[in-house]
């Protein structure tokens, strides 16, 4: 079934459900699925007036909306082949090579993104129009506006109908639906090419253990052209008659998440799609909240979690044994204190799907606790993207979930030979959500795809109860002097989250003879250590102290010594004047911390922290950083 077949089923079933909530002016407005339909129609039509042929690509660089939407399924209406892009890219390389790398005749853009195409489009000389979204008045050579598409769509189809729909019916599920660009965490980004079918397949493997009513809605804080979002949001909704509902988009994107903390509230979502990053800051408003209503409320509010945290276990043994006489508790503590925290959220919401990375178990511990859990999930664009899933009815915390019907997973060693239960490998799926492969590279294709199995590149391992297990990257492992490997991502995360003082952290081994770490501090925290009467060498010492203690803690001797092995903590670290951002690209758009830039760009750090001078984590440079930095 091609994406075009799956939605105009859902039309037949659902006409008029409400398919897209946008808020226009003071208020939500909602476009049924009859609605969206006669659009994508029309502006499909407008695309062949355009001159639109089969297998064209033609990019869509816009924030979630109504017409992102409709620009897509027109797309695909029209046999062409949508490039969906990230609002985060800016006007620079990285844009110019997703544009000209995938051949796009077309540019759909929306005003905000606009003068990041208008900066690059002499360095795209295969583009032919920019379609611009909004009714602006300053158009510019080649730009159009959406509106004409539209007007030209109605005037095509009073005379070429025909012609339309006989484009319509050329479009097969096995057809390049869109070209999706990797964050390029490695050398340049890879656009993975995702049929119609691998789209309406993973749709279809999303419910294996999950339902959705129809009036259920979604507000889409994610990019759109997100993977999860894509699929998770606007098709999985989508197949159950559901709705979706675009977050105001702001000029900035700080305007755009306030919008949110008001849309939340106006929509009133049922379900929400998250990744690590933002259930972070939405834990953090959570607590800031809290502590705002004086000392009394914060204290009951950490015995209650402290109860919840026991009471909950693993989500899958809550409330087993004697722990079930303690119910009532429970339920008092949600009346007094989590029913306020979740009607923040707008008071419909029963649980959040994270994905995007690796969530930790704190995380999902705290949602759980409040009454909003977070299940976890794992996946990636190649698989588009859905692999596992926890779900209300099988959830387990600290796994992946289980994994989705109708997809054969294989953890293997480095030589591709299957691993017993439990031991860990890289992770391999084959199904029919598996890419067609990688645009134009056939030897990336070759690597990633054998023999129709997909080999992910991350490392994990599957229980007894067939839950998964995702331990990081199997490609970018610590690997110590004798040969031996472990994924660093686990620690990684770890420190960040029970060191106050530390905001980013690496870990860097390369068949080195110790692990060692680059670490981003928190200035807000660290500034709060600062003390007037002491020099700024006497300040960076007491700092560096307070550092070498809490990143004790994994040691031994400390509360968490076993965690983790000794030998891949680090033996020593130095502190960067810069944090890792998408700005300087040492996040990609997902906000994963990009490995190969970051030790690119601090080499010579590195090296240093392996001399004499170094290894001592009071040296030059550590007590330079800082003097900076406060």
């Amino acid at each position: 079934m091609s994406i075009i077949d799956f939605f105009e089923e859902k039309v037949i079933n659902f006409p008029d459900n409400p398919l897209i909530w946008e808020k226009i002016g003071d208020a939500y407005q909602s476009a049924s699925y009859k609605d969206v339909a006669e659009l994508v129609k029309i502006y499909a039509a407008g695309l062949l007036k355009l001159g639109i042929e089969k297998g064209d690509r033609v990019s869509l660089m816009s924030e979630g909306r109504k017409d992102w939407l409709i620009s897509e399924l027109s797309i695909l209406y029209a046999g062409a082949i949508n490039v969906p892009l990230s609002t985060k890219l800016e006007g620079d390389q990285d844009l110019v090579f997703r544009i000209h790398h995938s051949e796009s005749r077309y540019i759909i853009t929306s005003q905000y993104q606009l003068p990041k195409i208008r900066k690059i489009k002499e360095k795209l000389p295969l583009v032919e129009k920019i379609i611009v979204l909004d009714p602006i008045q300053d158009l510019e050579n080649n730009e159009i506006l959406w509106d004409n598409i539209r007007n030209e769509g109605e005037l095509f189809l009073n005379t070429n109908e025909h012609t339309l729909i006989e484009r319509r019916n050329t479009v097969k599920p096995n057809d390049v639906a869109n070209i999706s660009y990797t964050s390029g965490t490695t050398a340049d980004p890879k656009g993975i090419m995702l049929s119609h079918r691998n789209y309406t397949a993973n749709v279809e493997q999303a419910f294996s253990f999950i339902d959705i009513p129809y009036y259920y809605r979604t507000l889409v804080v994610l990019p759109w052209d997100h993977a999860f979002a894509h699929t998770a949001a606007l098709y999985a909704f989508m197949n159950k008659g559901a709705s979706i509902a675009s977050v105001q988009a702001g000029k900035t994107p700080n305007e755009t998440l306030k919008n949110f903390a008001t849309n939340i509230v106006e929509i009133k979502p049922y379900v929400m799609m998250s990744v690590p990053s933002l259930a972070k800051n939405f834990k953090k408003k959570v607590e800031k909240g809290v502590q705002s209503k004086g000392k009394f409320a914060w204290s009951l509010f950490n015995t209650a979690m402290k109860y919840a945290y026991w009471y909950n276990g693993t989500g899958d043994n809550k409330g087993k044994g004697l722990k079930i006489l303690t119910r009532p508790l429970g339920l008092l503590f949600d009346k007094i204190l989590f029913k306020s925290i979740r009607a923040g959220f707008g008071g419909n919401l029963k649980y959040f799907i994270g994905g995007g990375a690796l969530l930790d178990i704190d995380l999902q511990r705290f949602f759980y606790a409040i009454g909003i859990p977070m299940y976890q999930g794992y996946g990636l664009s190649e698989a588009a993207p859905i692999i596992s899933a926890n779900t209300p009815t099988f959830h387990k915390m600290g796994s992946s979930g289980k994994i989705v019907e109708n997809l054969e997973i294989r953890i293997c060693d480095e030589q591709g030979n299957n691993l017993p239960t439990g031991q860990s490998g890289e992770i391999v799926v084959k199904g029919e959500n598996v890419m067609l492969g990688y645009w134009k590279n056939e030897t990336a294709t070759k690597e990633s795809i054998r023999e129709d199995w997909l080999f992910t590149g991350d490392l994990g391992y599957i229980d007894k109860e067939n839950y998964l297990y995702v331990l990081g990257r199997f490609k970018s492992l610590l690997i110590s002097h004798d040969g031996e490997k472990y994924s660093p991502e686990g620690i990684e995360e770890a420190i960040i989250d029970n060191c106050s003082l530390i905001d980013q952290f690496l870990l860097y081994n390369n068949q080195s003879p110790y692990t060692v770490g680059l670490v981003v501090p928190n200035i807000d925290n660290i500034k709060k250590l600062k003390n007037l009467n002491k020099s700024e060498e006497e300040n960076a010492k007491i700092i560096l102290s307070e550092i070498i203690s809490e990143i004790g803690f994994f040691k031994s001797g400390g509360k968490f010594q076993d965690m983790f092995p000794q030998r891949w903590l680090p033996a020593t670290w130095i502190i960067l004047p810069e944090a890792f951002t998408e700005e300087n690209k040492m996040l990609n758009s997902s906000l994963k911390v990009v490995r190969k830039k970051v030790e690119e760009k601090w080499k010579k750090e590195i090296e240093y922290l392996y001399t004499t001078e170094g290894k001592d984590v009071n040296n030059r440079k550590n007590i330079e950083n800082l003097t900076i930095i406060m």
